[in-house]
């Protein structure tokens, strides 16, 4: 598949100014020859300087400076160069639990001990222990179980199930095809992680949250009948004639930004999945003063509907006392007001208000996350190795052979046998996730 620019998950809350090189961005109140509390982030454009504003609250609460390098999307490489050379950071703020995983059993992180009012939804906390002990705080969290519209176009109710959900994309379809409205659905599948992102929240929906576990884990068949399952509803979806705005080969080439922009802008389609961090781009590039909306991604039923969560994880590496006092700094309530009030910014700890929330859109994805029985988390934040995808390789690019399948009239029977075949394949090559 030949495309051009890709955009990971990240690249989308940049400006189009953001370096992709490892930039430093300079010191927050260096004070008396002290020397600086390292931070390597994943972050820029406005969620480097927001993190900033943080940061700050941290050296006048302490008197210790800190400076922040922007390591781009590929951090792990980055982390990896840096500890050869000997410079690794205090802290580094990671998009992937498996990364902590990885380095705490070559022995990179120290052990962290979050504020006694610090509580992460259930059932995360364990991917950060991977031998009992805990190498990370979450400081970051992603709502993943959205879809975004204006009510306006939609003309009726959001679907409550996945049934419905089908049923209005095959009506949307149709009048798409006859030139009497948009088409249903946007997709960015050039940034395979959204791909993923639909894969795995119909999983969270077809399988028990022990099954979904065991495969993060490399202790399931990833061409078992979940994994099938899953892709046949995918296939059910993804095949509706007139889906997609200038068809599947056209989403093919189409990144997350432009398939909100499609929603928000251009109006050429009703429906966008997307995170909460999707709200940026909407109101960046939406068109008149209508406000987008979301609703859930629908599951089987109505009132049991799935939550996928992401997030990022601070941890201290080894042997910097400062590193592991700033990450347990991080897990105070009050440590990242600046940013939950700016906006863009949903805390990973349960026990913050909703009422801290600026908006209600915000306040309402924060009582989900704190109300969830059963949260999964990103299944390819999870995986080992190159199976957990990036552009090109890994689940990524299976997810994108498959949606090519589907969309260009092979039988879903087929695809999804060419799908598991690779799964099972990339599953073994890596070996077990924990």
């Amino acid at each position: 598949m030949n495309r051009a620019g890709p955009v990971r998950r990240r690249t989308l809350l940049r400006a189009a100014t953001a370096a992709s090189v490892p930039t430093a961005v300079g010191l927050t109140g260096c004070r008396g020859g002290a020397r600086p509390v390292r931070v390597a982030v994943v972050w820029s454009a406005d969620e480097l300087a927001r993190f900033q504003s943080v940061l700050a609250d941290y050296t006048t609460a302490t008197g210790l400076p800190t400076q922040v390098t922007s390591a781009g999307d590929d951090i792990d490489a980055f982390l990896n160069a840096r500890y050869l050379a000997g410079t690794s950071p205090d802290v580094a703020i990671l998009p992937r639990p498996g990364l902590v995983t990885e380095y705490a059993r070559r022995g990179w992180l120290a052990e962290v001990t979050p504020d006694v009012g610090y509580r992460a939804p259930r059932g995360l906390t364990d991917l950060l222990s991977p031998d009992g002990r805990r190498y990370g705080v979450w400081v970051k969290a992603a709502h993943k179980s959205l879809f975004w519209h204006y009510p306006s176009v939609l003309a009726s109710e959001p679907p409550t199930t996945w049934d419905a959900l089908v049923a209005r994309s095959r009506q949307l379809g149709t009048l798409a095809r006859s030139g009497a409205g948009p088409a249903p659905l946007a997709v960015g599948a050039a940034d395979g992680w959204v791909l993923t992102d639909w894969f795995e929240n119909v999983l969270a929906d077809v399988t028990a949250p022990r099954e979904y576990d065991a495969l993060a884990r490399g202790e399931a068949d990833w061409a078992g009948k979940p994994v099938r399952d899953a892709l046949d509803r995918l296939a059910e979806i993804w095949s509706i004639p007139g889906a997609f705005p200038g068809g599947g080969r056209r989403a093919l080439l189409t990144q997350f930004q432009e398939s909100v922009i499609e929603v928000v802008h251009r109006r050429r389609a009703v429906l966008v999945y997307g995170a909460d961090f999707a709200g940026g781009v909407a109101q960046r590039f939406r068109r008149g003063t209508e406000e987008p909306a979301t609703f859930r991604f629908p599951g089987a039923w109505a009132l049991a509907a799935p939550l996928l969560v992401g997030g990022d994880v601070a941890v201290a590496f080894t042997g910097s006392g400062p590193g592991a006092d700033l990450v347990r700094w991080f897990t105070r309530r009050s440590s990242f007001q600046r940013w939950r009030s700016a906006g863009g910014y949903l805390s990973p700890d349960v026990n913050v208000p909703t009422q801290d929330y600026p908006d209600q859109k915000t306040q309402l994805l924060a009582e989900q996350l704190r109300t969830a029985t059963s949260p999964r988390f990103d299944l390819s934040d999870q995986l080992p190795g190159p199976f957990t995808g990036s552009d090109s390789v890994g689940i990524w690019r299976i997810m994108q052979d498959f949606f090519a399948d589907v969309t260009t009239g092979i039988r879903a029977d087929e695809a999804i046998r060419r799908a598991t075949g690779q799964l099972a394949v990339a599953a073994r090559a890596t070996g077990p996730a924990r």
